[in-house]
């Protein structure tokens, strides 16, 4: 039987990408771009992004997006980073120091409720938090409270976390690749599976700009440390710090 179009195109089927009836925003990756359901991150929505080390390659794949919620005039806030953010390393990504909240929270408890309440009260462009143990059901409760926010809502957990259930939408694992190469595989979408991870150009930092054709090319995995939107600095610089 032949359905009308108007139902027709509302159906989804599970070996096609979603037809998002919420908004999404590009993730300034043309190859990820075409990957994701709606063509980016999605709002109204939770998204995982799960890595080996934390808060050293989840400033390198959501850098592009956080730029653009700055030059839109919207905060940036993060939650519990395990890793000083370094000022240097933000703006030259493209960040100001004066969009940029950092929430020092350190009992898995204090950054469940920080990271709700941001949710809730709509006040942030962007919420990045890193929530290690969060458990099922505390995801679930996230995802309820994402589906009225239109900013983006990233929680940052481990590689391990892989194997969990997860109420999330979304899920991209990132890793380090050859040649300055960052992967992205994505875990878990309204979609068919995706086979292997995407290879994304990413130098980190200022290197590109130094950085001699012969170095460009590796005959190793880049090493996973490098960064430069994080450090250890001994006085670090904190925009604005609020602890919850």
């Amino acid at each position: 039987m032949r359905l009308p179009p108007s139902i027709a195109n509302a159906i989804w089927r599970g070996t096609e990408l979603e037809h998002r009836t919420t908004a999404a925003r590009p993730t300034g990756w043309a190859e990820l771009d075409a990957e994701l359901p709606g063509g980016g991150w999605p709002e109204q929505s939770v998204v995982e992004i799960l890595s080996a080390q934390p808060a050293v390659l989840e400033w390198r794949l959501l850098a592009p997006a956080l730029q653009a919620v700055v030059q839109k005039g919207d905060q940036v806030v993060v939650v519990g980073p395990p890793r000083n953010p370094h000022l240097p390393g933000l703006q030259y990504m493209g960040l100001s120091e004066r969009q940029f909240v950092w929430i020092q929270a350190e009992q898995p408890a204090q950054r469940l409720w920080t990271t709700e309440q941001l949710i809730k009260s709509k006040a942030a462009g962007a919420v990045i938090a890193w929530l290690p143990k969060a458990r099922a059901e505390q995801l679930r409760r996230l995802q309820v409270c994402a589906q009225g926010c239109e900013g983006l809502v990233f929680l940052c957990r481990p590689e391990a976390a892989r194997h969990e259930s997860s109420a999330a939408p979304l899920r991209v694992h990132a890793s380090v690749g050859s040649d300055w190469e960052l992967n992205a595989h994505i875990l878990k979408r309204r979609g068919p599976i995706h086979d292997r991870p995407l290879a994304l150009p990413s130098i980190p930092g200022g290197l590109a700009s130094v950085l001699t054709p012969r170095l460009r090319r590796l005959t190793r995995p880049a090493v996973p440390e490098v960064s430069h939107a994080v450090g250890r600095p001994v006085d670090p610089i904190r925009p604005q710090h609020a602890t919850a």
